[in-house]
């Protein structure tokens, strides 16, 4: 009975994940709608993206710790809340000023609940099955890029731009009445002050983390921003066949998650180790290839699955550096992977830029050199094996 409530527990946080991450990424696909009725530009339009990024950023390593002693099921219920009515502003205004700001304002809340969902998850099992646990509240994140960009252009294409709205409240609206009816009162017993959260930033281990979850964000995102236009520009695909090959890439993901959680349960160590060198082989092959239809497919097969893998591999990396402060130390990682992903976009187009589109791969295997000059460092510093309980 424990482990089906356990499962239900997890299924919820999952899905209230897929909601947070719907509210974030859906808009990439009606940002042209956006800016036709509010009459700004498409630069301005993508202000409500980068903005709501920006704010995950900064409240990341904040907010969490701050929320770290309430109990969590209302502190869920909070976040939820606010996303709900964040959202339903969004589809009744008229006024993108007032958008802008039903945007940024829910973000600032989006580390504290996926910062909860990944703690909440892992507490909810034993210490071996963790990962496990947090790979199946990782699907949630892959979701809701997978479904979140094409069905929002669906909603508002068939009706109109508010009824998409409307769709993100309409997520975060179930995730609310599952957590209130099914999640039990989770008051926290042994909440570490904010001494003991901000003493692990002492540490070079987690630095070297934080170092290493960025340039492997940026390494994955700094290519994967690119995507549709490499396979336009470079693989030649009709615009159908990249939606599909965009879809592949998420579906694969989905994958990877699931994949992830088995793989750092009994070889974490041996994963973190050769994962930027297993990326790297995907990038030259990607960069050879990509010119040709079909090799490109089964390349972004294999990229997806790895990308999957590799949020699970960034969240384990801080995390396992911070065993003491887990609120505090997920919201480091989301911080340092938003960040990973700014960076990463920015410095990949200007290889395309100062290039060609097809030498973005050089961008992510520069990060990936970068992301390996961390990883090792960290591995033959820790002489404290705690970390790495799961590796063989």
């Amino acid at each position: 009975m424990r482990i089906e409530r356990n499962n239900l527990l997890v299924y919820i946080l999952t899905f209230g994940v897929f909601g947070i991450l719907n509210t974030e990424m859906g808009v990439i696909g009606i940002l042209p709608l956006i800016a036709d009725h509010f009459h700004v530009s498409i630069s301005t339009a993508g202000l409500i993206v980068s903005l709501f990024a920006l704010a995950v950023a900064v409240s990341g390593p904040i907010l969490p710790s701050l929320f770290s002693g309430m109990n969590r099921k209302k502190v869920m219920l909070l976040v939820l809340g606010i996303f709900i009515v964040g959202n339903f502003v969004s589809a009744i205004t008229s006024d993108f000023t007032v958008l802008m700001i039903a945007r940024v304002v829910p973000a600032f809340f989006h580390p504290i609940y996926c910062s909860l969902a990944f703690t909440v998850a892992a507490a909810s099992v034993s210490k071996d099955e963790a990962s496990k646990a947090v790979s199946k509240v990782f699907i949630g994140v892959s979701a809701g890029m997978v479904l979140g960009v094409p069905v929002s252009s669906m909603i508002a294409t068939a009706t109109s731009l508010a009824y998409a709205m409307l769709f993100f409240a309409a997520i975060n609206t179930v995730a609310f009445i599952a957590t209130l009816l099914f999640v039990p009162s989770m008051p926290v017993a042994n909440k570490p002050s904010y001494g003991t959260q901000l003493r692990v930033l002492r540490r070079s281990t987690i630095w070297l983390s934080i170092a290493a979850v960025v340039f492997m964000n940026g390494a994955v995102f700094g290519v994967y921003s690119y995507l549709a236009e490499y396979l336009k520009t470079v693989t030649h695909y009709n615009w159908n066949t990249i939606s599909l090959m965009l879809f592949l890439y998420g579906a694969a993901n989905i994958v990877g998650n699931m994949l992830a959680g088995k793989l750092l349960t009994n070889h974490a160590l041996r994963m973190i180790k050769y994962y930027p060198f297993a990326l790297g082989v995907v990038y030259i092959l990607l960069f050879i290839l990509g010119q040709f239809s079909v090799p490109m497919a089964f390349i972004i097969l294999v990229w997806g699955v790895l990308g999957g893998i590799g949020g699970n591999i960034t969240q384990y990396w801080i995390v396992s550096a911070a065993p003491e402060a887990p609120e505090f130390a997920n919201g480091i990682f989301l911080t340092s992977a938003n960040l990973g992903t700014t960076i990463g976009a920015s410095v990949c187009g200007l290889f395309i830029s100062g290039i060609s589109t097809q030498y973005v791969v050089l961008g992510g295997i520069l990060f990936l050199i970068f992301s390996i000059a961390a990883i090792y460092p960290r591995i033959s510093i820790t002489a404290d094996w705690r970390y790495f309980n799961n590796a063989k």
